[in-house]
């Protein structure tokens, strides 16, 4: 018997993404058939890279994951591009009881406005749960080493944004 196709959307500004971004979204396609990594346009953060940067620097580092994951940009209401994409779930990393909270209330609105998409959270490894991409951009920009934390691509960004040489 066949089953339909299930589809994890991983949304975020992805500003930049982090080997912590890429843990959740590997986790994610352990769950899913297909993930699509979800670029969000507009976001109340001022991001450093542009949208279309974000989206270069996503699938370069997602590039081994094959056809499974597509790197994709969306606007608007995330429920409304879900249900565009046929998304049967929205997958959410947490790394501390305060992202638990604000992601509870939009996995709470979610649901009222799209009660068929289910939301995951998922927590990346112990190793990376304390990154986000505003820690990575500070220690960056202060000169830090942060390769070990970022895929090779976005270090390579991040230096060259910076003015940094190592």
């Amino acid at each position: 018997m066949d089953r339909p196709e299930r589809v994890a959307l991983y949304p975020g500004s992805f500003d930049p993404v982090t080997n912590g971004h890429l843990d959740v979204a590997q986790r994610a396609m352990e769950l899913f058939d297909r993930v699509i990594f979800g670029i969000a346009v507009h976001t109340p953060k001022k991001t450093l890279f542009d949208a279309e940067e974000r989206v270069g620097l996503a699938r370069e580092a997602l590039a081994g994951a094959g056809g499974r994951v597509e790197v994709a940009v969306f606007e608007g209401l995330l429920v409304d591009f879900a249900r565009r994409r046929g998304v049967t779930a929205i997958v959410r990393g947490l790394r501390a009881v305060a992202d638990f909270e604000f992601e509870f209330q939009i996995a709470l609105v979610n649901r009222n406005f799209a009660p068929e998409i289910e939301t995951i959270f998922m927590m990346p490894k112990e190793s990376l749960i304390y990154l986000s991409s505003s820690l990575i951009k500070e220690i960056a920009q202060l000169g830090g080493d942060v390769s070990a934390l970022v895929p090779p691509n976005v270090d390579r960004a991040l230096r060259k944004k910076f003015g940094a040489v190592r």
